[in-house]
């Protein structure tokens, strides 16, 4: 059986690092990219691990985060290998601009890894509660419909935070890198379903709002408080 390459966010974030732990050229691509958003990991010493899969599944996107909660470590998945889909998110982009993006893209799987080390995962910010009651005769509709929207919740926090990345960061790239979510949240099959962020990436408009003192994750607040009140 296959068994996944793991390495520490230090390692990946280099190189030779990757090198070393046979990575393929667009693996070692995706990481170089990441360096950045790795790295600043590291330095507020968030617990991430970097999985390479052997084999993608179908329909795995190139990079998602988990959680480990016997290890209490994320871990930040990348499934390439055997994935033609892998850069489809990149459509259409030249390869010249991608890295940006691949940035961004860390960057909100990080803000998921965030929440999770924070104890705050599903969880509302304070002062916000559910109102009105969902009705069905399927109790396991009413399930689906409470995750669909807590998932949607914390996509939009880490929308939000990716563009706070940039903004900080490259903010000479943060109407590119804004028009590009815009249009890949554009195109959810279903309104309010969970990758329906468009309400947070609206706010985010010109990234005014997401400059100034204090980390990515707090940046982003204050306009994920504004995106509740109106998504629900």
């Amino acid at each position: 059986m296959f068994k996944p390459l793991l390495l520490t966010a230090a390692l990946a974030a280099y190189c030779a690092g990757a090198q070393a732990a046979n990575l393929t050229a667009q693996e070692q691509r995706w990481l170089q990219a990441a360096a950045p958003v790795l790295n600043y990991a590291r330095a507020i010493k968030l617990p991430v691990d970097i999985v390479v899969q052997p084999q993608a599944r179908a329909g795995d996107v190139p990079l998602a985060m988990g959680f480990d909660k016997g290890q209490g470590r994320c871990k930040l998945v990348l499934s390439m290998r055997g994935n033609p889909a892998a850069e489809d998110v990149l459509a259409g982009v030249p390869e010249a601009e991608r890295d940006r993006l691949i940035e961004a893209m860390t960057a909100h799987e990080l803000a998921h890894c965030w929440r999770y080390a924070e104890g705050a995962w599903h969880a509302l910010p304070a002062g916000f509660v559910e109102v009105g009651e969902e009705t069905a005769q399927d109790p396991a509709l009413l399930a689906a419909s409470k995750a669909m929207r807590e998932t949607r919740r914390e996509e939009g926090f880490a929308d939000l935070v990716a563009l706070a990345w940039i903004q900080r960061s490259q903010p000479q790239d943060y109407a590119r890198v804004h028009g590009w979510l815009s249009r890949v949240r554009g195109h959810v099959a279903v309104a309010r379903s969970s990758h329906d962020t468009r309400v947070w990436v609206r706010l985010a408009g010109d990234g005014s709002a997401l400059g100034g003192a204090g980390t990515p994750f707090e940046a982003a607040a204050g306009l994920w408080r504004d995106g509740l009140l109106q998504d629900d």
